[in-house]
């Protein structure tokens, strides 16, 4: 069985050093640097794994899972991110992916996240709290998706100013 990754990431310094440490656990990694790259492939049936950042310099990441998966029905897809959210993760797995990671992650998390399936996150047991920095976050991130991206009709839709917004926008996800 051939064990060939599909690897998507726009930061050069972060790819250089995955790739490597893939290709020293025996696969064989192609890394993509934008969207654009991907759309543009010809043999995506031959891989078995893609690892894809979520927020590239061309797109969004999410957009490629369908595809990917109407190419090469037994391919395996994380999305591996540094902006993670319940939004983002809810639909990244409701498009195919089998699971979802927030940024820094192991190589280990990496590969075990190809192996194990993403718990659905509406399908929790107890209902766990979010600190307020948190919630606002993930309502952010909510409305973003809903406004497909748009900065300038996701603040209107949130009362706040486009240039608050992308202030907390380029701020890394607070931890629960």
């Amino acid at each position: 069985m051939s064990k060939r990754f599909l690897y998507l990431e726009d930061d050069e310094i972060l790819a250089g050093v995955t790739v490597r440490a893939l290709s020293a656990r025996d696969y064989q990694v192609e890394h993509f640097a934008s969207v654009a790259a991907v759309e543009n492939c010809s043999h995506i049936a031959s891989f078995t794994f893609a690892l894809l950042d979520l927020k590239l310099e061309d797109g969004n990441s999410l957009s490629l899972i369908e595809r990917l998966i109407t190419a090469n029905p037994a391919l395996k897809i994380v999305v591996l991110t540094g902006y993670a959210s319940l939004a983002t993760a809810v639909q990244a797995v409701k498009l195919g992916a089998v699971n979802y990671l927030a940024k820094p992650a192991s190589i280990d998390d990496i590969l075990q996240a190809f192996t194990e399936i993403a718990a659905p996150a509406l399908e929790l047991d107890e209902p766990t709290e979010m600190s307020l920095r948190r919630r606002e976050w993930e309502t952010i991130q909510a409305a973003l998706t809903a406004n497909g991206g748009n900065i300038s009709a996701t603040a209107r839709q949130l009362k706040m100013h486009r240039r608050t917004l992308q202030r907390k926008l380029h701020k890394r996800p607070v931890s629960e």
